[in-house]
């Protein structure tokens, strides 16, 4: 069990990581299309619908890999300083009352969005010959399968935590600036002088 855990952790953290270059594509592609509409006065009628697939395809693919590294928006102004059983309760019952009949319903609705438009080979209704949006839409219900499937790791989570008492250890990843780890690098302890002054405490 603990094995199947890690790989769909490992699986997601990859597909997050491998969606993540378009974050770089979609720089490059706006650069490009604000070079070519403005300098060569050579606007691309596709460019707009291109960009919002390719933002649409990385906020949507960026779910499962922001789950699993617990960096989803909450209220944890007080959840902060619940003990460990008492957050993953809380964790458990939530995913069980709201998240998983959320996603069941993104994936069900999303795969009948997608067939939809797959049959009628839907293309955007924004400019004259625009792209297909069949491709774009099969997104959703990828998108869907991804997060319940980290849903579940999330669920097998909480469950130790409440017979262990404390959360087990995850796979580490990029991370924020932890200020308290970055003044222990620098060794912020061992500044001396009165408050607000940066001199070190050398020796000669």
């Amino acid at each position: 069990m603990q094995k199947l855990l890690l790989t769909i952790d490992s699986v997601n953290t990859k597909l997050g990581q491998l969606f993540g270059w378009l974050v770089l594509a979609l720089t490059l592609f706006v650069t490009y299309e604000v070079v070519s509409r403005y300098l060569f006065s050579s606007p691309h009628a596709w460019a707009f619908d291109a960009m919002n697939m390719m933002y649409g395809t990385l906020f949507m693919m960026a779910g499962a890999y922001t789950l699993s590294k617990n960096g989803h928006v909450r209220g944890d102004v007080l959840y902060g300083f619940f003990p460990p059983r008492l957050q993953a309760g809380l964790d458990l019952a939530l995913y069980i009352l709201f998240f998983f009949p959320g996603v069941i319903a993104l994936c069900w609705a999303g795969y009948y969005y997608f067939e939809e438009s797959f049959v009628i080979r839907e293309t955007s209704s924004l400019t004259t010959d625009g792209p297909p949006l069949y491709p774009f839409k099969a997104v959703i219900p990828i998108a869907g399968i991804t997060l319940l499937f980290q849903g579940f790791v999330e669920c097998v989570y909480c469950v130790a935590c409440l017979k262990q008492g404390d959360w087990p250890s995850r796979d580490k990843d990029v991370e924020e600036v932890d200020l308290d780890k970055l003044k222990d690098m620098v060794h912020a302890d061992d500044i001396t002088g009165e408050p607000g002054s940066a001199t070190p405490n050398t020796q000669r």
